[in-house]
């Protein structure tokens, strides 16, 4: 789907005033115009193929229909606004599905060839319940390894062991959370000891550079704390966040070049932007310990109880870490997703993983991507004002909260989101609030 089909269906849309599931069926046209189909190289095709049991043809097309689903999402993500109940990709990776809170449109949902599903609870509410368990997280049974929003059930899910699930069950109650508890043998611990992409060291130890940022590169909190020294590149750990959140980033020092690539082991892939992949879609991960593994996002804005604390607003998924790999990039073809966390299991009996997502790194610290197309980077960051006369800027990623000005006024972030041209602050009240 290139640019013009989504900006005829977004129209579309807003005029109807309702969300739909689309079945992402790939094209001449997408083929042409998915970078994570263009740039993509064989080995990554192989590697999805190895993990995810499909062919080199099927990985291929899934990158394709993938790439338009995530813009997809995207765009009706921010038209829906509460009306929004999430999206997920089917098991083949063939079918973008959004859920609506309103089924009445659904004959002009299916006049445009789609399905649409309707839900009870909006993805902000399902939000807001988890937000709940997050703010009692101190108080979470030991039994409990984590939580998170669950989409496709379209609930707030709360995990527990064997034996503990009467315990998870009152404390969620306790939250004021009506929470589906599921039996996990799920045991989360953060991979510190690692290599990712490729690796830096830090009083000792070892874990890897997530993504290149003007000046530095992005990585988990738990590999530093703010003011640590690293070498192989050497620079200082400039921010850190863990538990809570797991993430930092390490400024270089002058003579190290960030670059746009990441390491599949042998050979690098291009960074290309940072579109966010939905629920369902194929991620490929790069560490040193295990090499180039992929598997698929489970469920988004999970909360796993390490036992140094919690960490919230994970991405859980079924590509394998194993210690030597925290840190490292997370991509969905060509487009940067996160950097790892922790996990619980191996790559020989599988498990679940977590990354950090990249948008609330890249928006807390005021990053800048390095991508495939970006100019030469430089160990300053330079600064720039959009043309609204502000903060705001387009192909910048957005968390909740995040605040920027634009036109003399200031605006507080609705939604997570990557900012698009025609998307300033004033143009979408869905995305933005004026405070």
């Amino acid at each position: 789907m290139n640019r013009k089909h989504i900006a005829a269906a977004t129209a579309a849309i807003t005029a109807a005033g309702l969300a739909t599931a689309i079945a992402m069926v790939p094209s001449a046209t997408a083929g042409q115009h998915a970078p994570a189909v263009e740039e993509t190289q064989s080995s990554i095709l192989a590697a999805m193929s190895r993990d995810l049991r499909i062919s080199p043809e099927q990985a291929q097309r899934r990158l394709a229909t993938e790439h338009s689903a995530a813009r997809t999402d995207a765009a009706l993500k921010s038209l829906l606004g509460a009306g929004y109940g999430g999206a997920w990709m089917d098991a083949t990776g063939s079918t973008l599905t959004v859920a609506v809170t309103d089924a009445r449109h659904a004959g002009k949902v299916r006049a445009l060839g789609a399905t649409p599903t309707t839900v009870t609870r909006s993805a902000a509410q399902l939000d807001k319940a988890k937000a709940s368990l997050d703010a009692k997280a101190s108080g979470a049974p030991e039994s409990v390894p984590g939580w998170y929003v669950d989409v496709t059930d379209n609930q707030v899910v709360v995990l527990a062991h064997k034996g503990g699930e009467s315990a998870a069950a009152a404390w969620a109650k306790g939250a004021g959370v009506s929470a589906k508890v599921l039996t996990s043998t799920e045991d989360p611990r953060p991979y510190i000891d690692v290599i990712g992409g490729n690796s830096y060291s830090f009083g000792g130890s070892r874990c890897s550079v997530g993504f290149s940022v003007e000046g530095g590169f992005v990585t988990a909190g738990h590999c530093g704390g703010t003011g640590t020294r690293t070498s192989n590149p050497g620079g200082t750990v400039a921010g850190s966040s863990f538990p809570g959140n797991d993430y930092g980033w390490v400024r270089v020092d002058a003579g190290n070049t960030p670059r746009p690539l990441v390491n599949r082991y042998p050979g690098t892939v291009p960074v290309a932007g940072s579109q966010e992949a939905p629920v369902g879609a194929s991620v490929c991960r790069s560490g040193a310990t295990t090499g180039w593994r992929c598997g698929t996002i489970q469920q988004k804005n999970a909360t796993v109880n390490y036992p140094q604390g919690s960490v919230t607003g994970l991405t859980r998924t079924s590509a394998c870490a194993q210690p030597g790999d925290s840190g490292g990039s997370w991509l969905a073809g060509d487009q940067a997703q996160g950097v790892t966390s922790g996990g619980s299991g191996n790559c020989t009996s599988g498990g679940t993983f977590y990354f950090q997502p990249l948008a609330e790194i890249l928006q807390v610290y005021n990053l800048r991507l390095i991508t495939s197309g970006s100019t030469p980077p430089t160990t300053t960051p330079p600064t720039s004002n959009p043309p609204g006369g502000g903060t705001w800027a387009a192909y910048t990623p957005y968390a909740v909260g995040a605040q920027v000005t634009y036109g003399g006024a200031t605006y507080r972030a609705l939604q997570a989101h990557t900012a698009m041209p025609g998307w300033e602050p004033p143009n979408v009240p869905a995305l933005w609030q004026r405070v």
